[in-house]
């Protein structure tokens, strides 16, 4: 039995014992940590998971990814600025992790440079000296100095009023810490640094503390520190770019501005000290307990928490945003606003650009709306794969996430908003959304409709969908089952019918579209199952009449037991429906029972065929889950096992199915982060393969067909065999194949998906073109063709210049050709 230990992250390389296991990562988090441009502003780094992605601003694609350096998440991006134009083909940056360490790259080819260990894991980093000594100056280099907040792991998390949290500094000039802590605080906190480098600030809880950091080398004694306080809980806050004002955001909603803050500490004018110590709050309009502020000023728009607060690069405006989805543009002389309506998200970061026209808004969806200034009109969108959200109490168990086009190689996640989106597997990128209930969706209010289910046919040719309605005060509920039709393009759907209340006023607990027919079934908890039908024209009297559209052919029930699970078979000619602690087996085209199988303690979840086998998979939740495997055949239990299983998928080309474990159900921490995947031949009790994975709670897996494009996975019985595909809760993926031993698989294809104008050449090449590879160890020198002459050194150099050899390649025949020629013996 082969036992391997998976964790979602960028590495692709595994080493267990001698043997590598490869892999495909995929539905990395956007959003994470804030982006960051480049310095020229055509390019977006971005935070996935432990490697850095990086967009083109211009096409909104893929062009690489800095991968290798961290082992777990990147928190911080800092781009290193340059100084002078001829330097705008070096791009550098500094990046942090969780894994503690601070990575130096060269984002331009990609490269490594530098690693600087931390030991402890990084929250937040901030280089406020970087634009002192940028790429390129003449000027001075001074010491370069990294703010970080880590989390001192040595403290334990159930301590009282533990300060797990702490701001360190670092010399990455040197690779050395500077000793001594610039502050404590309870948990990690996300630091923030003014343009030019002078102040770094951070919140803490109902105050905002600030640091004026020297340009030079300095001792943590000699950094100044003042507080200015509020009411409430700040989240958010932003320094002015060019004055000395900085606005904070609180947990109501609320902006402060501060104006004018630090004149008496950070001056260093005794005398001047000495007489601001005197103002009353009079002249001090709106500042609390005498803080060192010329005067604080509240703007109130937003309902709920303020995410993210950001001057324009001018400083003419401030931007914010929070759950309500809404940008707020903020004059700062007057107070008036503006606003940016319709995001469809709560928002979570706002990234100014080098370039005055660009700016990008982090939406908490896992999507970054590039924007154009100052009209804010969206140009580009990156999509990564939908985030989990959360249901109404008490109708969570009622719900399916995601469903799969095995065929496209598709998962198909259902979104806060209403809407199925379909992601490609392969190519870690959004295909496309089908809005599913035409509604607008603001996040702020309260669920009231929301998408449960969804099902996508084998061929993908057809999705059906469950809406609900959730009643108010018992009144005014509705369940909503739609069926949808694929059209020309793959993930385009278009509606074709609709069944309000389609098992009454019951919920709807599983649907299933039977293979290679336009049939489908869906069960309820109200004790009955239907089996429904796709028309098509019908010819009547010589005429054709148009009843296109779904009905319901049969409804079938068992004994009026909840109906709680349904699977048809692989040729589509057997129905089984789990019918509480029973299964039952139907034909489909006669909705006539056939057998009933099993008799489980508990209701049955799922249920799957294996492949062409005889056999069947149940799984059982509640106090006593089980995952059975039964004999259609034999009519009769073939082994089983108790275990805690959250899904089941079945290969559709072996008698080979998996299952996803949660690990100690007992304590409930440990099953949100800890699972098994089970590999089983269907007639061997005994796993094949065993791979141990995080985040199991909420899961799913499926086998999707190997890509074409994948040359390296061994064929079986001439074919290639199906890839397994494991979801986690996070809607993070793994693909890998588990058949192979060695489990070696290509690169994703997205690698390739580069930006046209980003593959530009740069310098020498951008103007002559690449040089030749030479190998000099080469015996041979292929011969440079020009026609032959009397006097060749008049030649050799004529034609055009992109078209002329390499000088090294023409020197030999240069030197020869001026060498006066000996005349042979048979020329006398």
């Amino acid at each position: 039995m082969l036992f391997i230990c998976f964790y979602i992250c960028s590495h692709r390389n595994l080493r267990v014992g001698s043997t590598f296991v490869t892999m495909i990562p995929g539905g990395q988090s956007l959003v994470s940590s804030p982006p960051v441009f480049s310095h020229d502003g055509k390019k977006l780094l971005v935070c996935t998971g432990c490697t850095i992605s990086i967009f083109s601003t211009s096409t909104g694609m893929k062009i690489t990814e800095l991968e290798g350096g961290h082992t777990d998440r990147v928190t911080s991006v800092v781009v290193v600025p340059v100084a002078v134009p001829s330097s705008k083909f070096i791009s550098y940056c500094w990046t942090s992790s969780i894994d503690g360490t601070i990575c130096y790259w060269d984002f331009s080819v990609p490269e490594l440079i530098k690693k600087v260990k931390v030991q402890l894991p990084i929250h937040s980093m901030v280089i406020p000296n970087i634009s002192c000594t940028p790429i390129g100056s003449s000027e001075k280099t001074y010491n370069l100095y990294a703010f970080i907040s880590v989390e001192d792991l040595t403290i334990s998390a159930d301590e009282n009023k533990a300060f797990r949290g702490q701001i360190q500094i670092y010399n990455l000039t040197k690779s050395q810490r500077v000793r001594g802590l610039l502050a404590e605080t309870r948990k990690p906190q996300l630091l923030s640094v003014s343009k030019n480098g002078e102040f770094l600030g951070v919140t803490n809880k109902r105050k905002l503390d600030i640091w004026k950091i020297p340009s030079d080398d300095f001792r943590i004694d000699e950094i100044k520190k003042i507080k200015l306080h509020h009411t409430k809980k700040l989240t958010a806050f932003a320094f002015h770019p060019k004055l000395r004002m900085v606005a904070g955001g609180d947990v109501t909603g609320r902006i402060l501005i501060w104006i004018g803050f630090g004149r008496r500490k950070f001056s260093g004018d005794s005398q001047a000290t000495d007489k601001k110590m005197n103002l009353t709050d009079e002249e001090k309009p709106g500042v609390r307990n005498n803080d060192d502020a010329d005067s604080c000023s509240t703007w109130h728009w937003h309902p709920s928490e303020i995410k993210f607060l950001s001057f324009s690069s001018d400083g003419a405006y401030l931007y914010s945003g929070g759950k309500e989805g809404v940008i707020v543009v903020w004059q700062v002389d007057t107070g008036k606003k503006k606003f940016k309506p319709r995001l469809g998200s709560p928002l979570l970061y706002f990234t100014e650009s080098p370039d005055p026209s660009l700016s990008c808004v982090t939406c908490a969806d896992n999507h970054i709306h590039l924007l154009k200034m100052p009209t804010m009109e969206i140009t580009k969108s990156i999509a990564g794969i939908k985030l989990p959200f959360s249901y109404p109490v008490g109708h969570k168990g009622l719900c399916t996430q995601v469903a799969y086009d095995e065929t496209a190689g598709l998962i198909a996640v259902l979104t806060e908003d209403y809407c199925v989106q379909f992601f490609s597997l392969f190519d870690n990128h959004e295909v496309s959304q089908v809005q599913v209930c035409k509604r607008n969706f603001q996040p702020v209010d309260d669920v009231t409709l929301y998408v449960a289910l969804v099902s996508v046919s084998l061929d993908g040719s057809l999705m059906g969908t469950v809406d609900v309605k959730i009643p108010e005060d018992g009144l005014g509920g509705l369940v909503s089952l739609k069926f949808w039709k694929r059209g020309s393009r793959i993930a385009e759907y278009s509606l074709s019918t609709v069944v309000y209340e389609p098992h009454s006023d019951a919920e709807i607990s599983s649907l299933a579209f039977r293979p290679g027919h336009c049939m489908a079934t869906t069960s309820s908890f109200g004790g009955d199952f239907k089996v429904w039908i796709h028309n098509s024209d019908i010819k009547l009297n010589d005429q054709l009449h148009q009843r296109t559209g779904w009905r319901c052919q049969s409804v079938g029930s068992y004994k009026g037991r909840p109906m709680t699970a349904a699977a048809f078979s692989a040729d589509g000619s057997v129905l089984a429906i789990g019918a509480e602690c029973v299964v039952t087996l139907w034909d489909p085209d006669s909705n006539v029972l056939v057998a009933v199988i099993g008799d489980t303690h508990s209701p049955i979840t799922s249920l799957s065929f294996i492949g062409n086998s005889e056999y069947l998979a149940s799984l059982t939740g509640g106090s006593t889950p089980q995952l059975a495997v039964l004999s259609t055949s034999k009519l009769r239990l073939s082994w089983s096992y108790k275990l805690v299983a959250e899904a089941l998928s079945s290969s559709r080309d072996t008698s080979q199915f998996a299952v996803l474990v949660l690990l100690n159900s007992q304590d409930e921490v440990d099953v949100k982060e800890n699972g098994v995947i089970l590999l089983f031949d269907v007639e061997d009790p005994v796993p094949v393969a065993t791979w141990m994975v995080k985040k199991a709670k909420g899961g799913s897996l499926a086998f999707v067909p190997a890509n074409p494009s994948f040359d390296e996975i061994k064929a079986i019985d001439g074919e290639k065999p199906s890839l397994l595909v494991y979801v986690n809760g996070d809607h993070e993926y793994i693909i890998f194949d588990p058949h192979n031993m060695d489990n070696r698989i290509g690169k994703s294809s997205q690698t390739s998906q580069i930006a046209l104008e980003e593959t530009g050449m740069f310098g020498y090449a951008s103007i002559y073109g690449d040089l030749s590879n030479l190998n000099p160890k080469q015996d041979q020198v292929p011969e440079i063709t020009f026609p032959p002459s009397e006097r060749p050194w008049e030649t050799i150099f004529n034609g055009s210049s992109h078209v002329l050899p390499p000088l090294t390649k023409l020197c030999s025949t240069f030197l020869a050709s001026l060498i006066e020629k000996k005349p042979s013996m048979n020329e006398r």
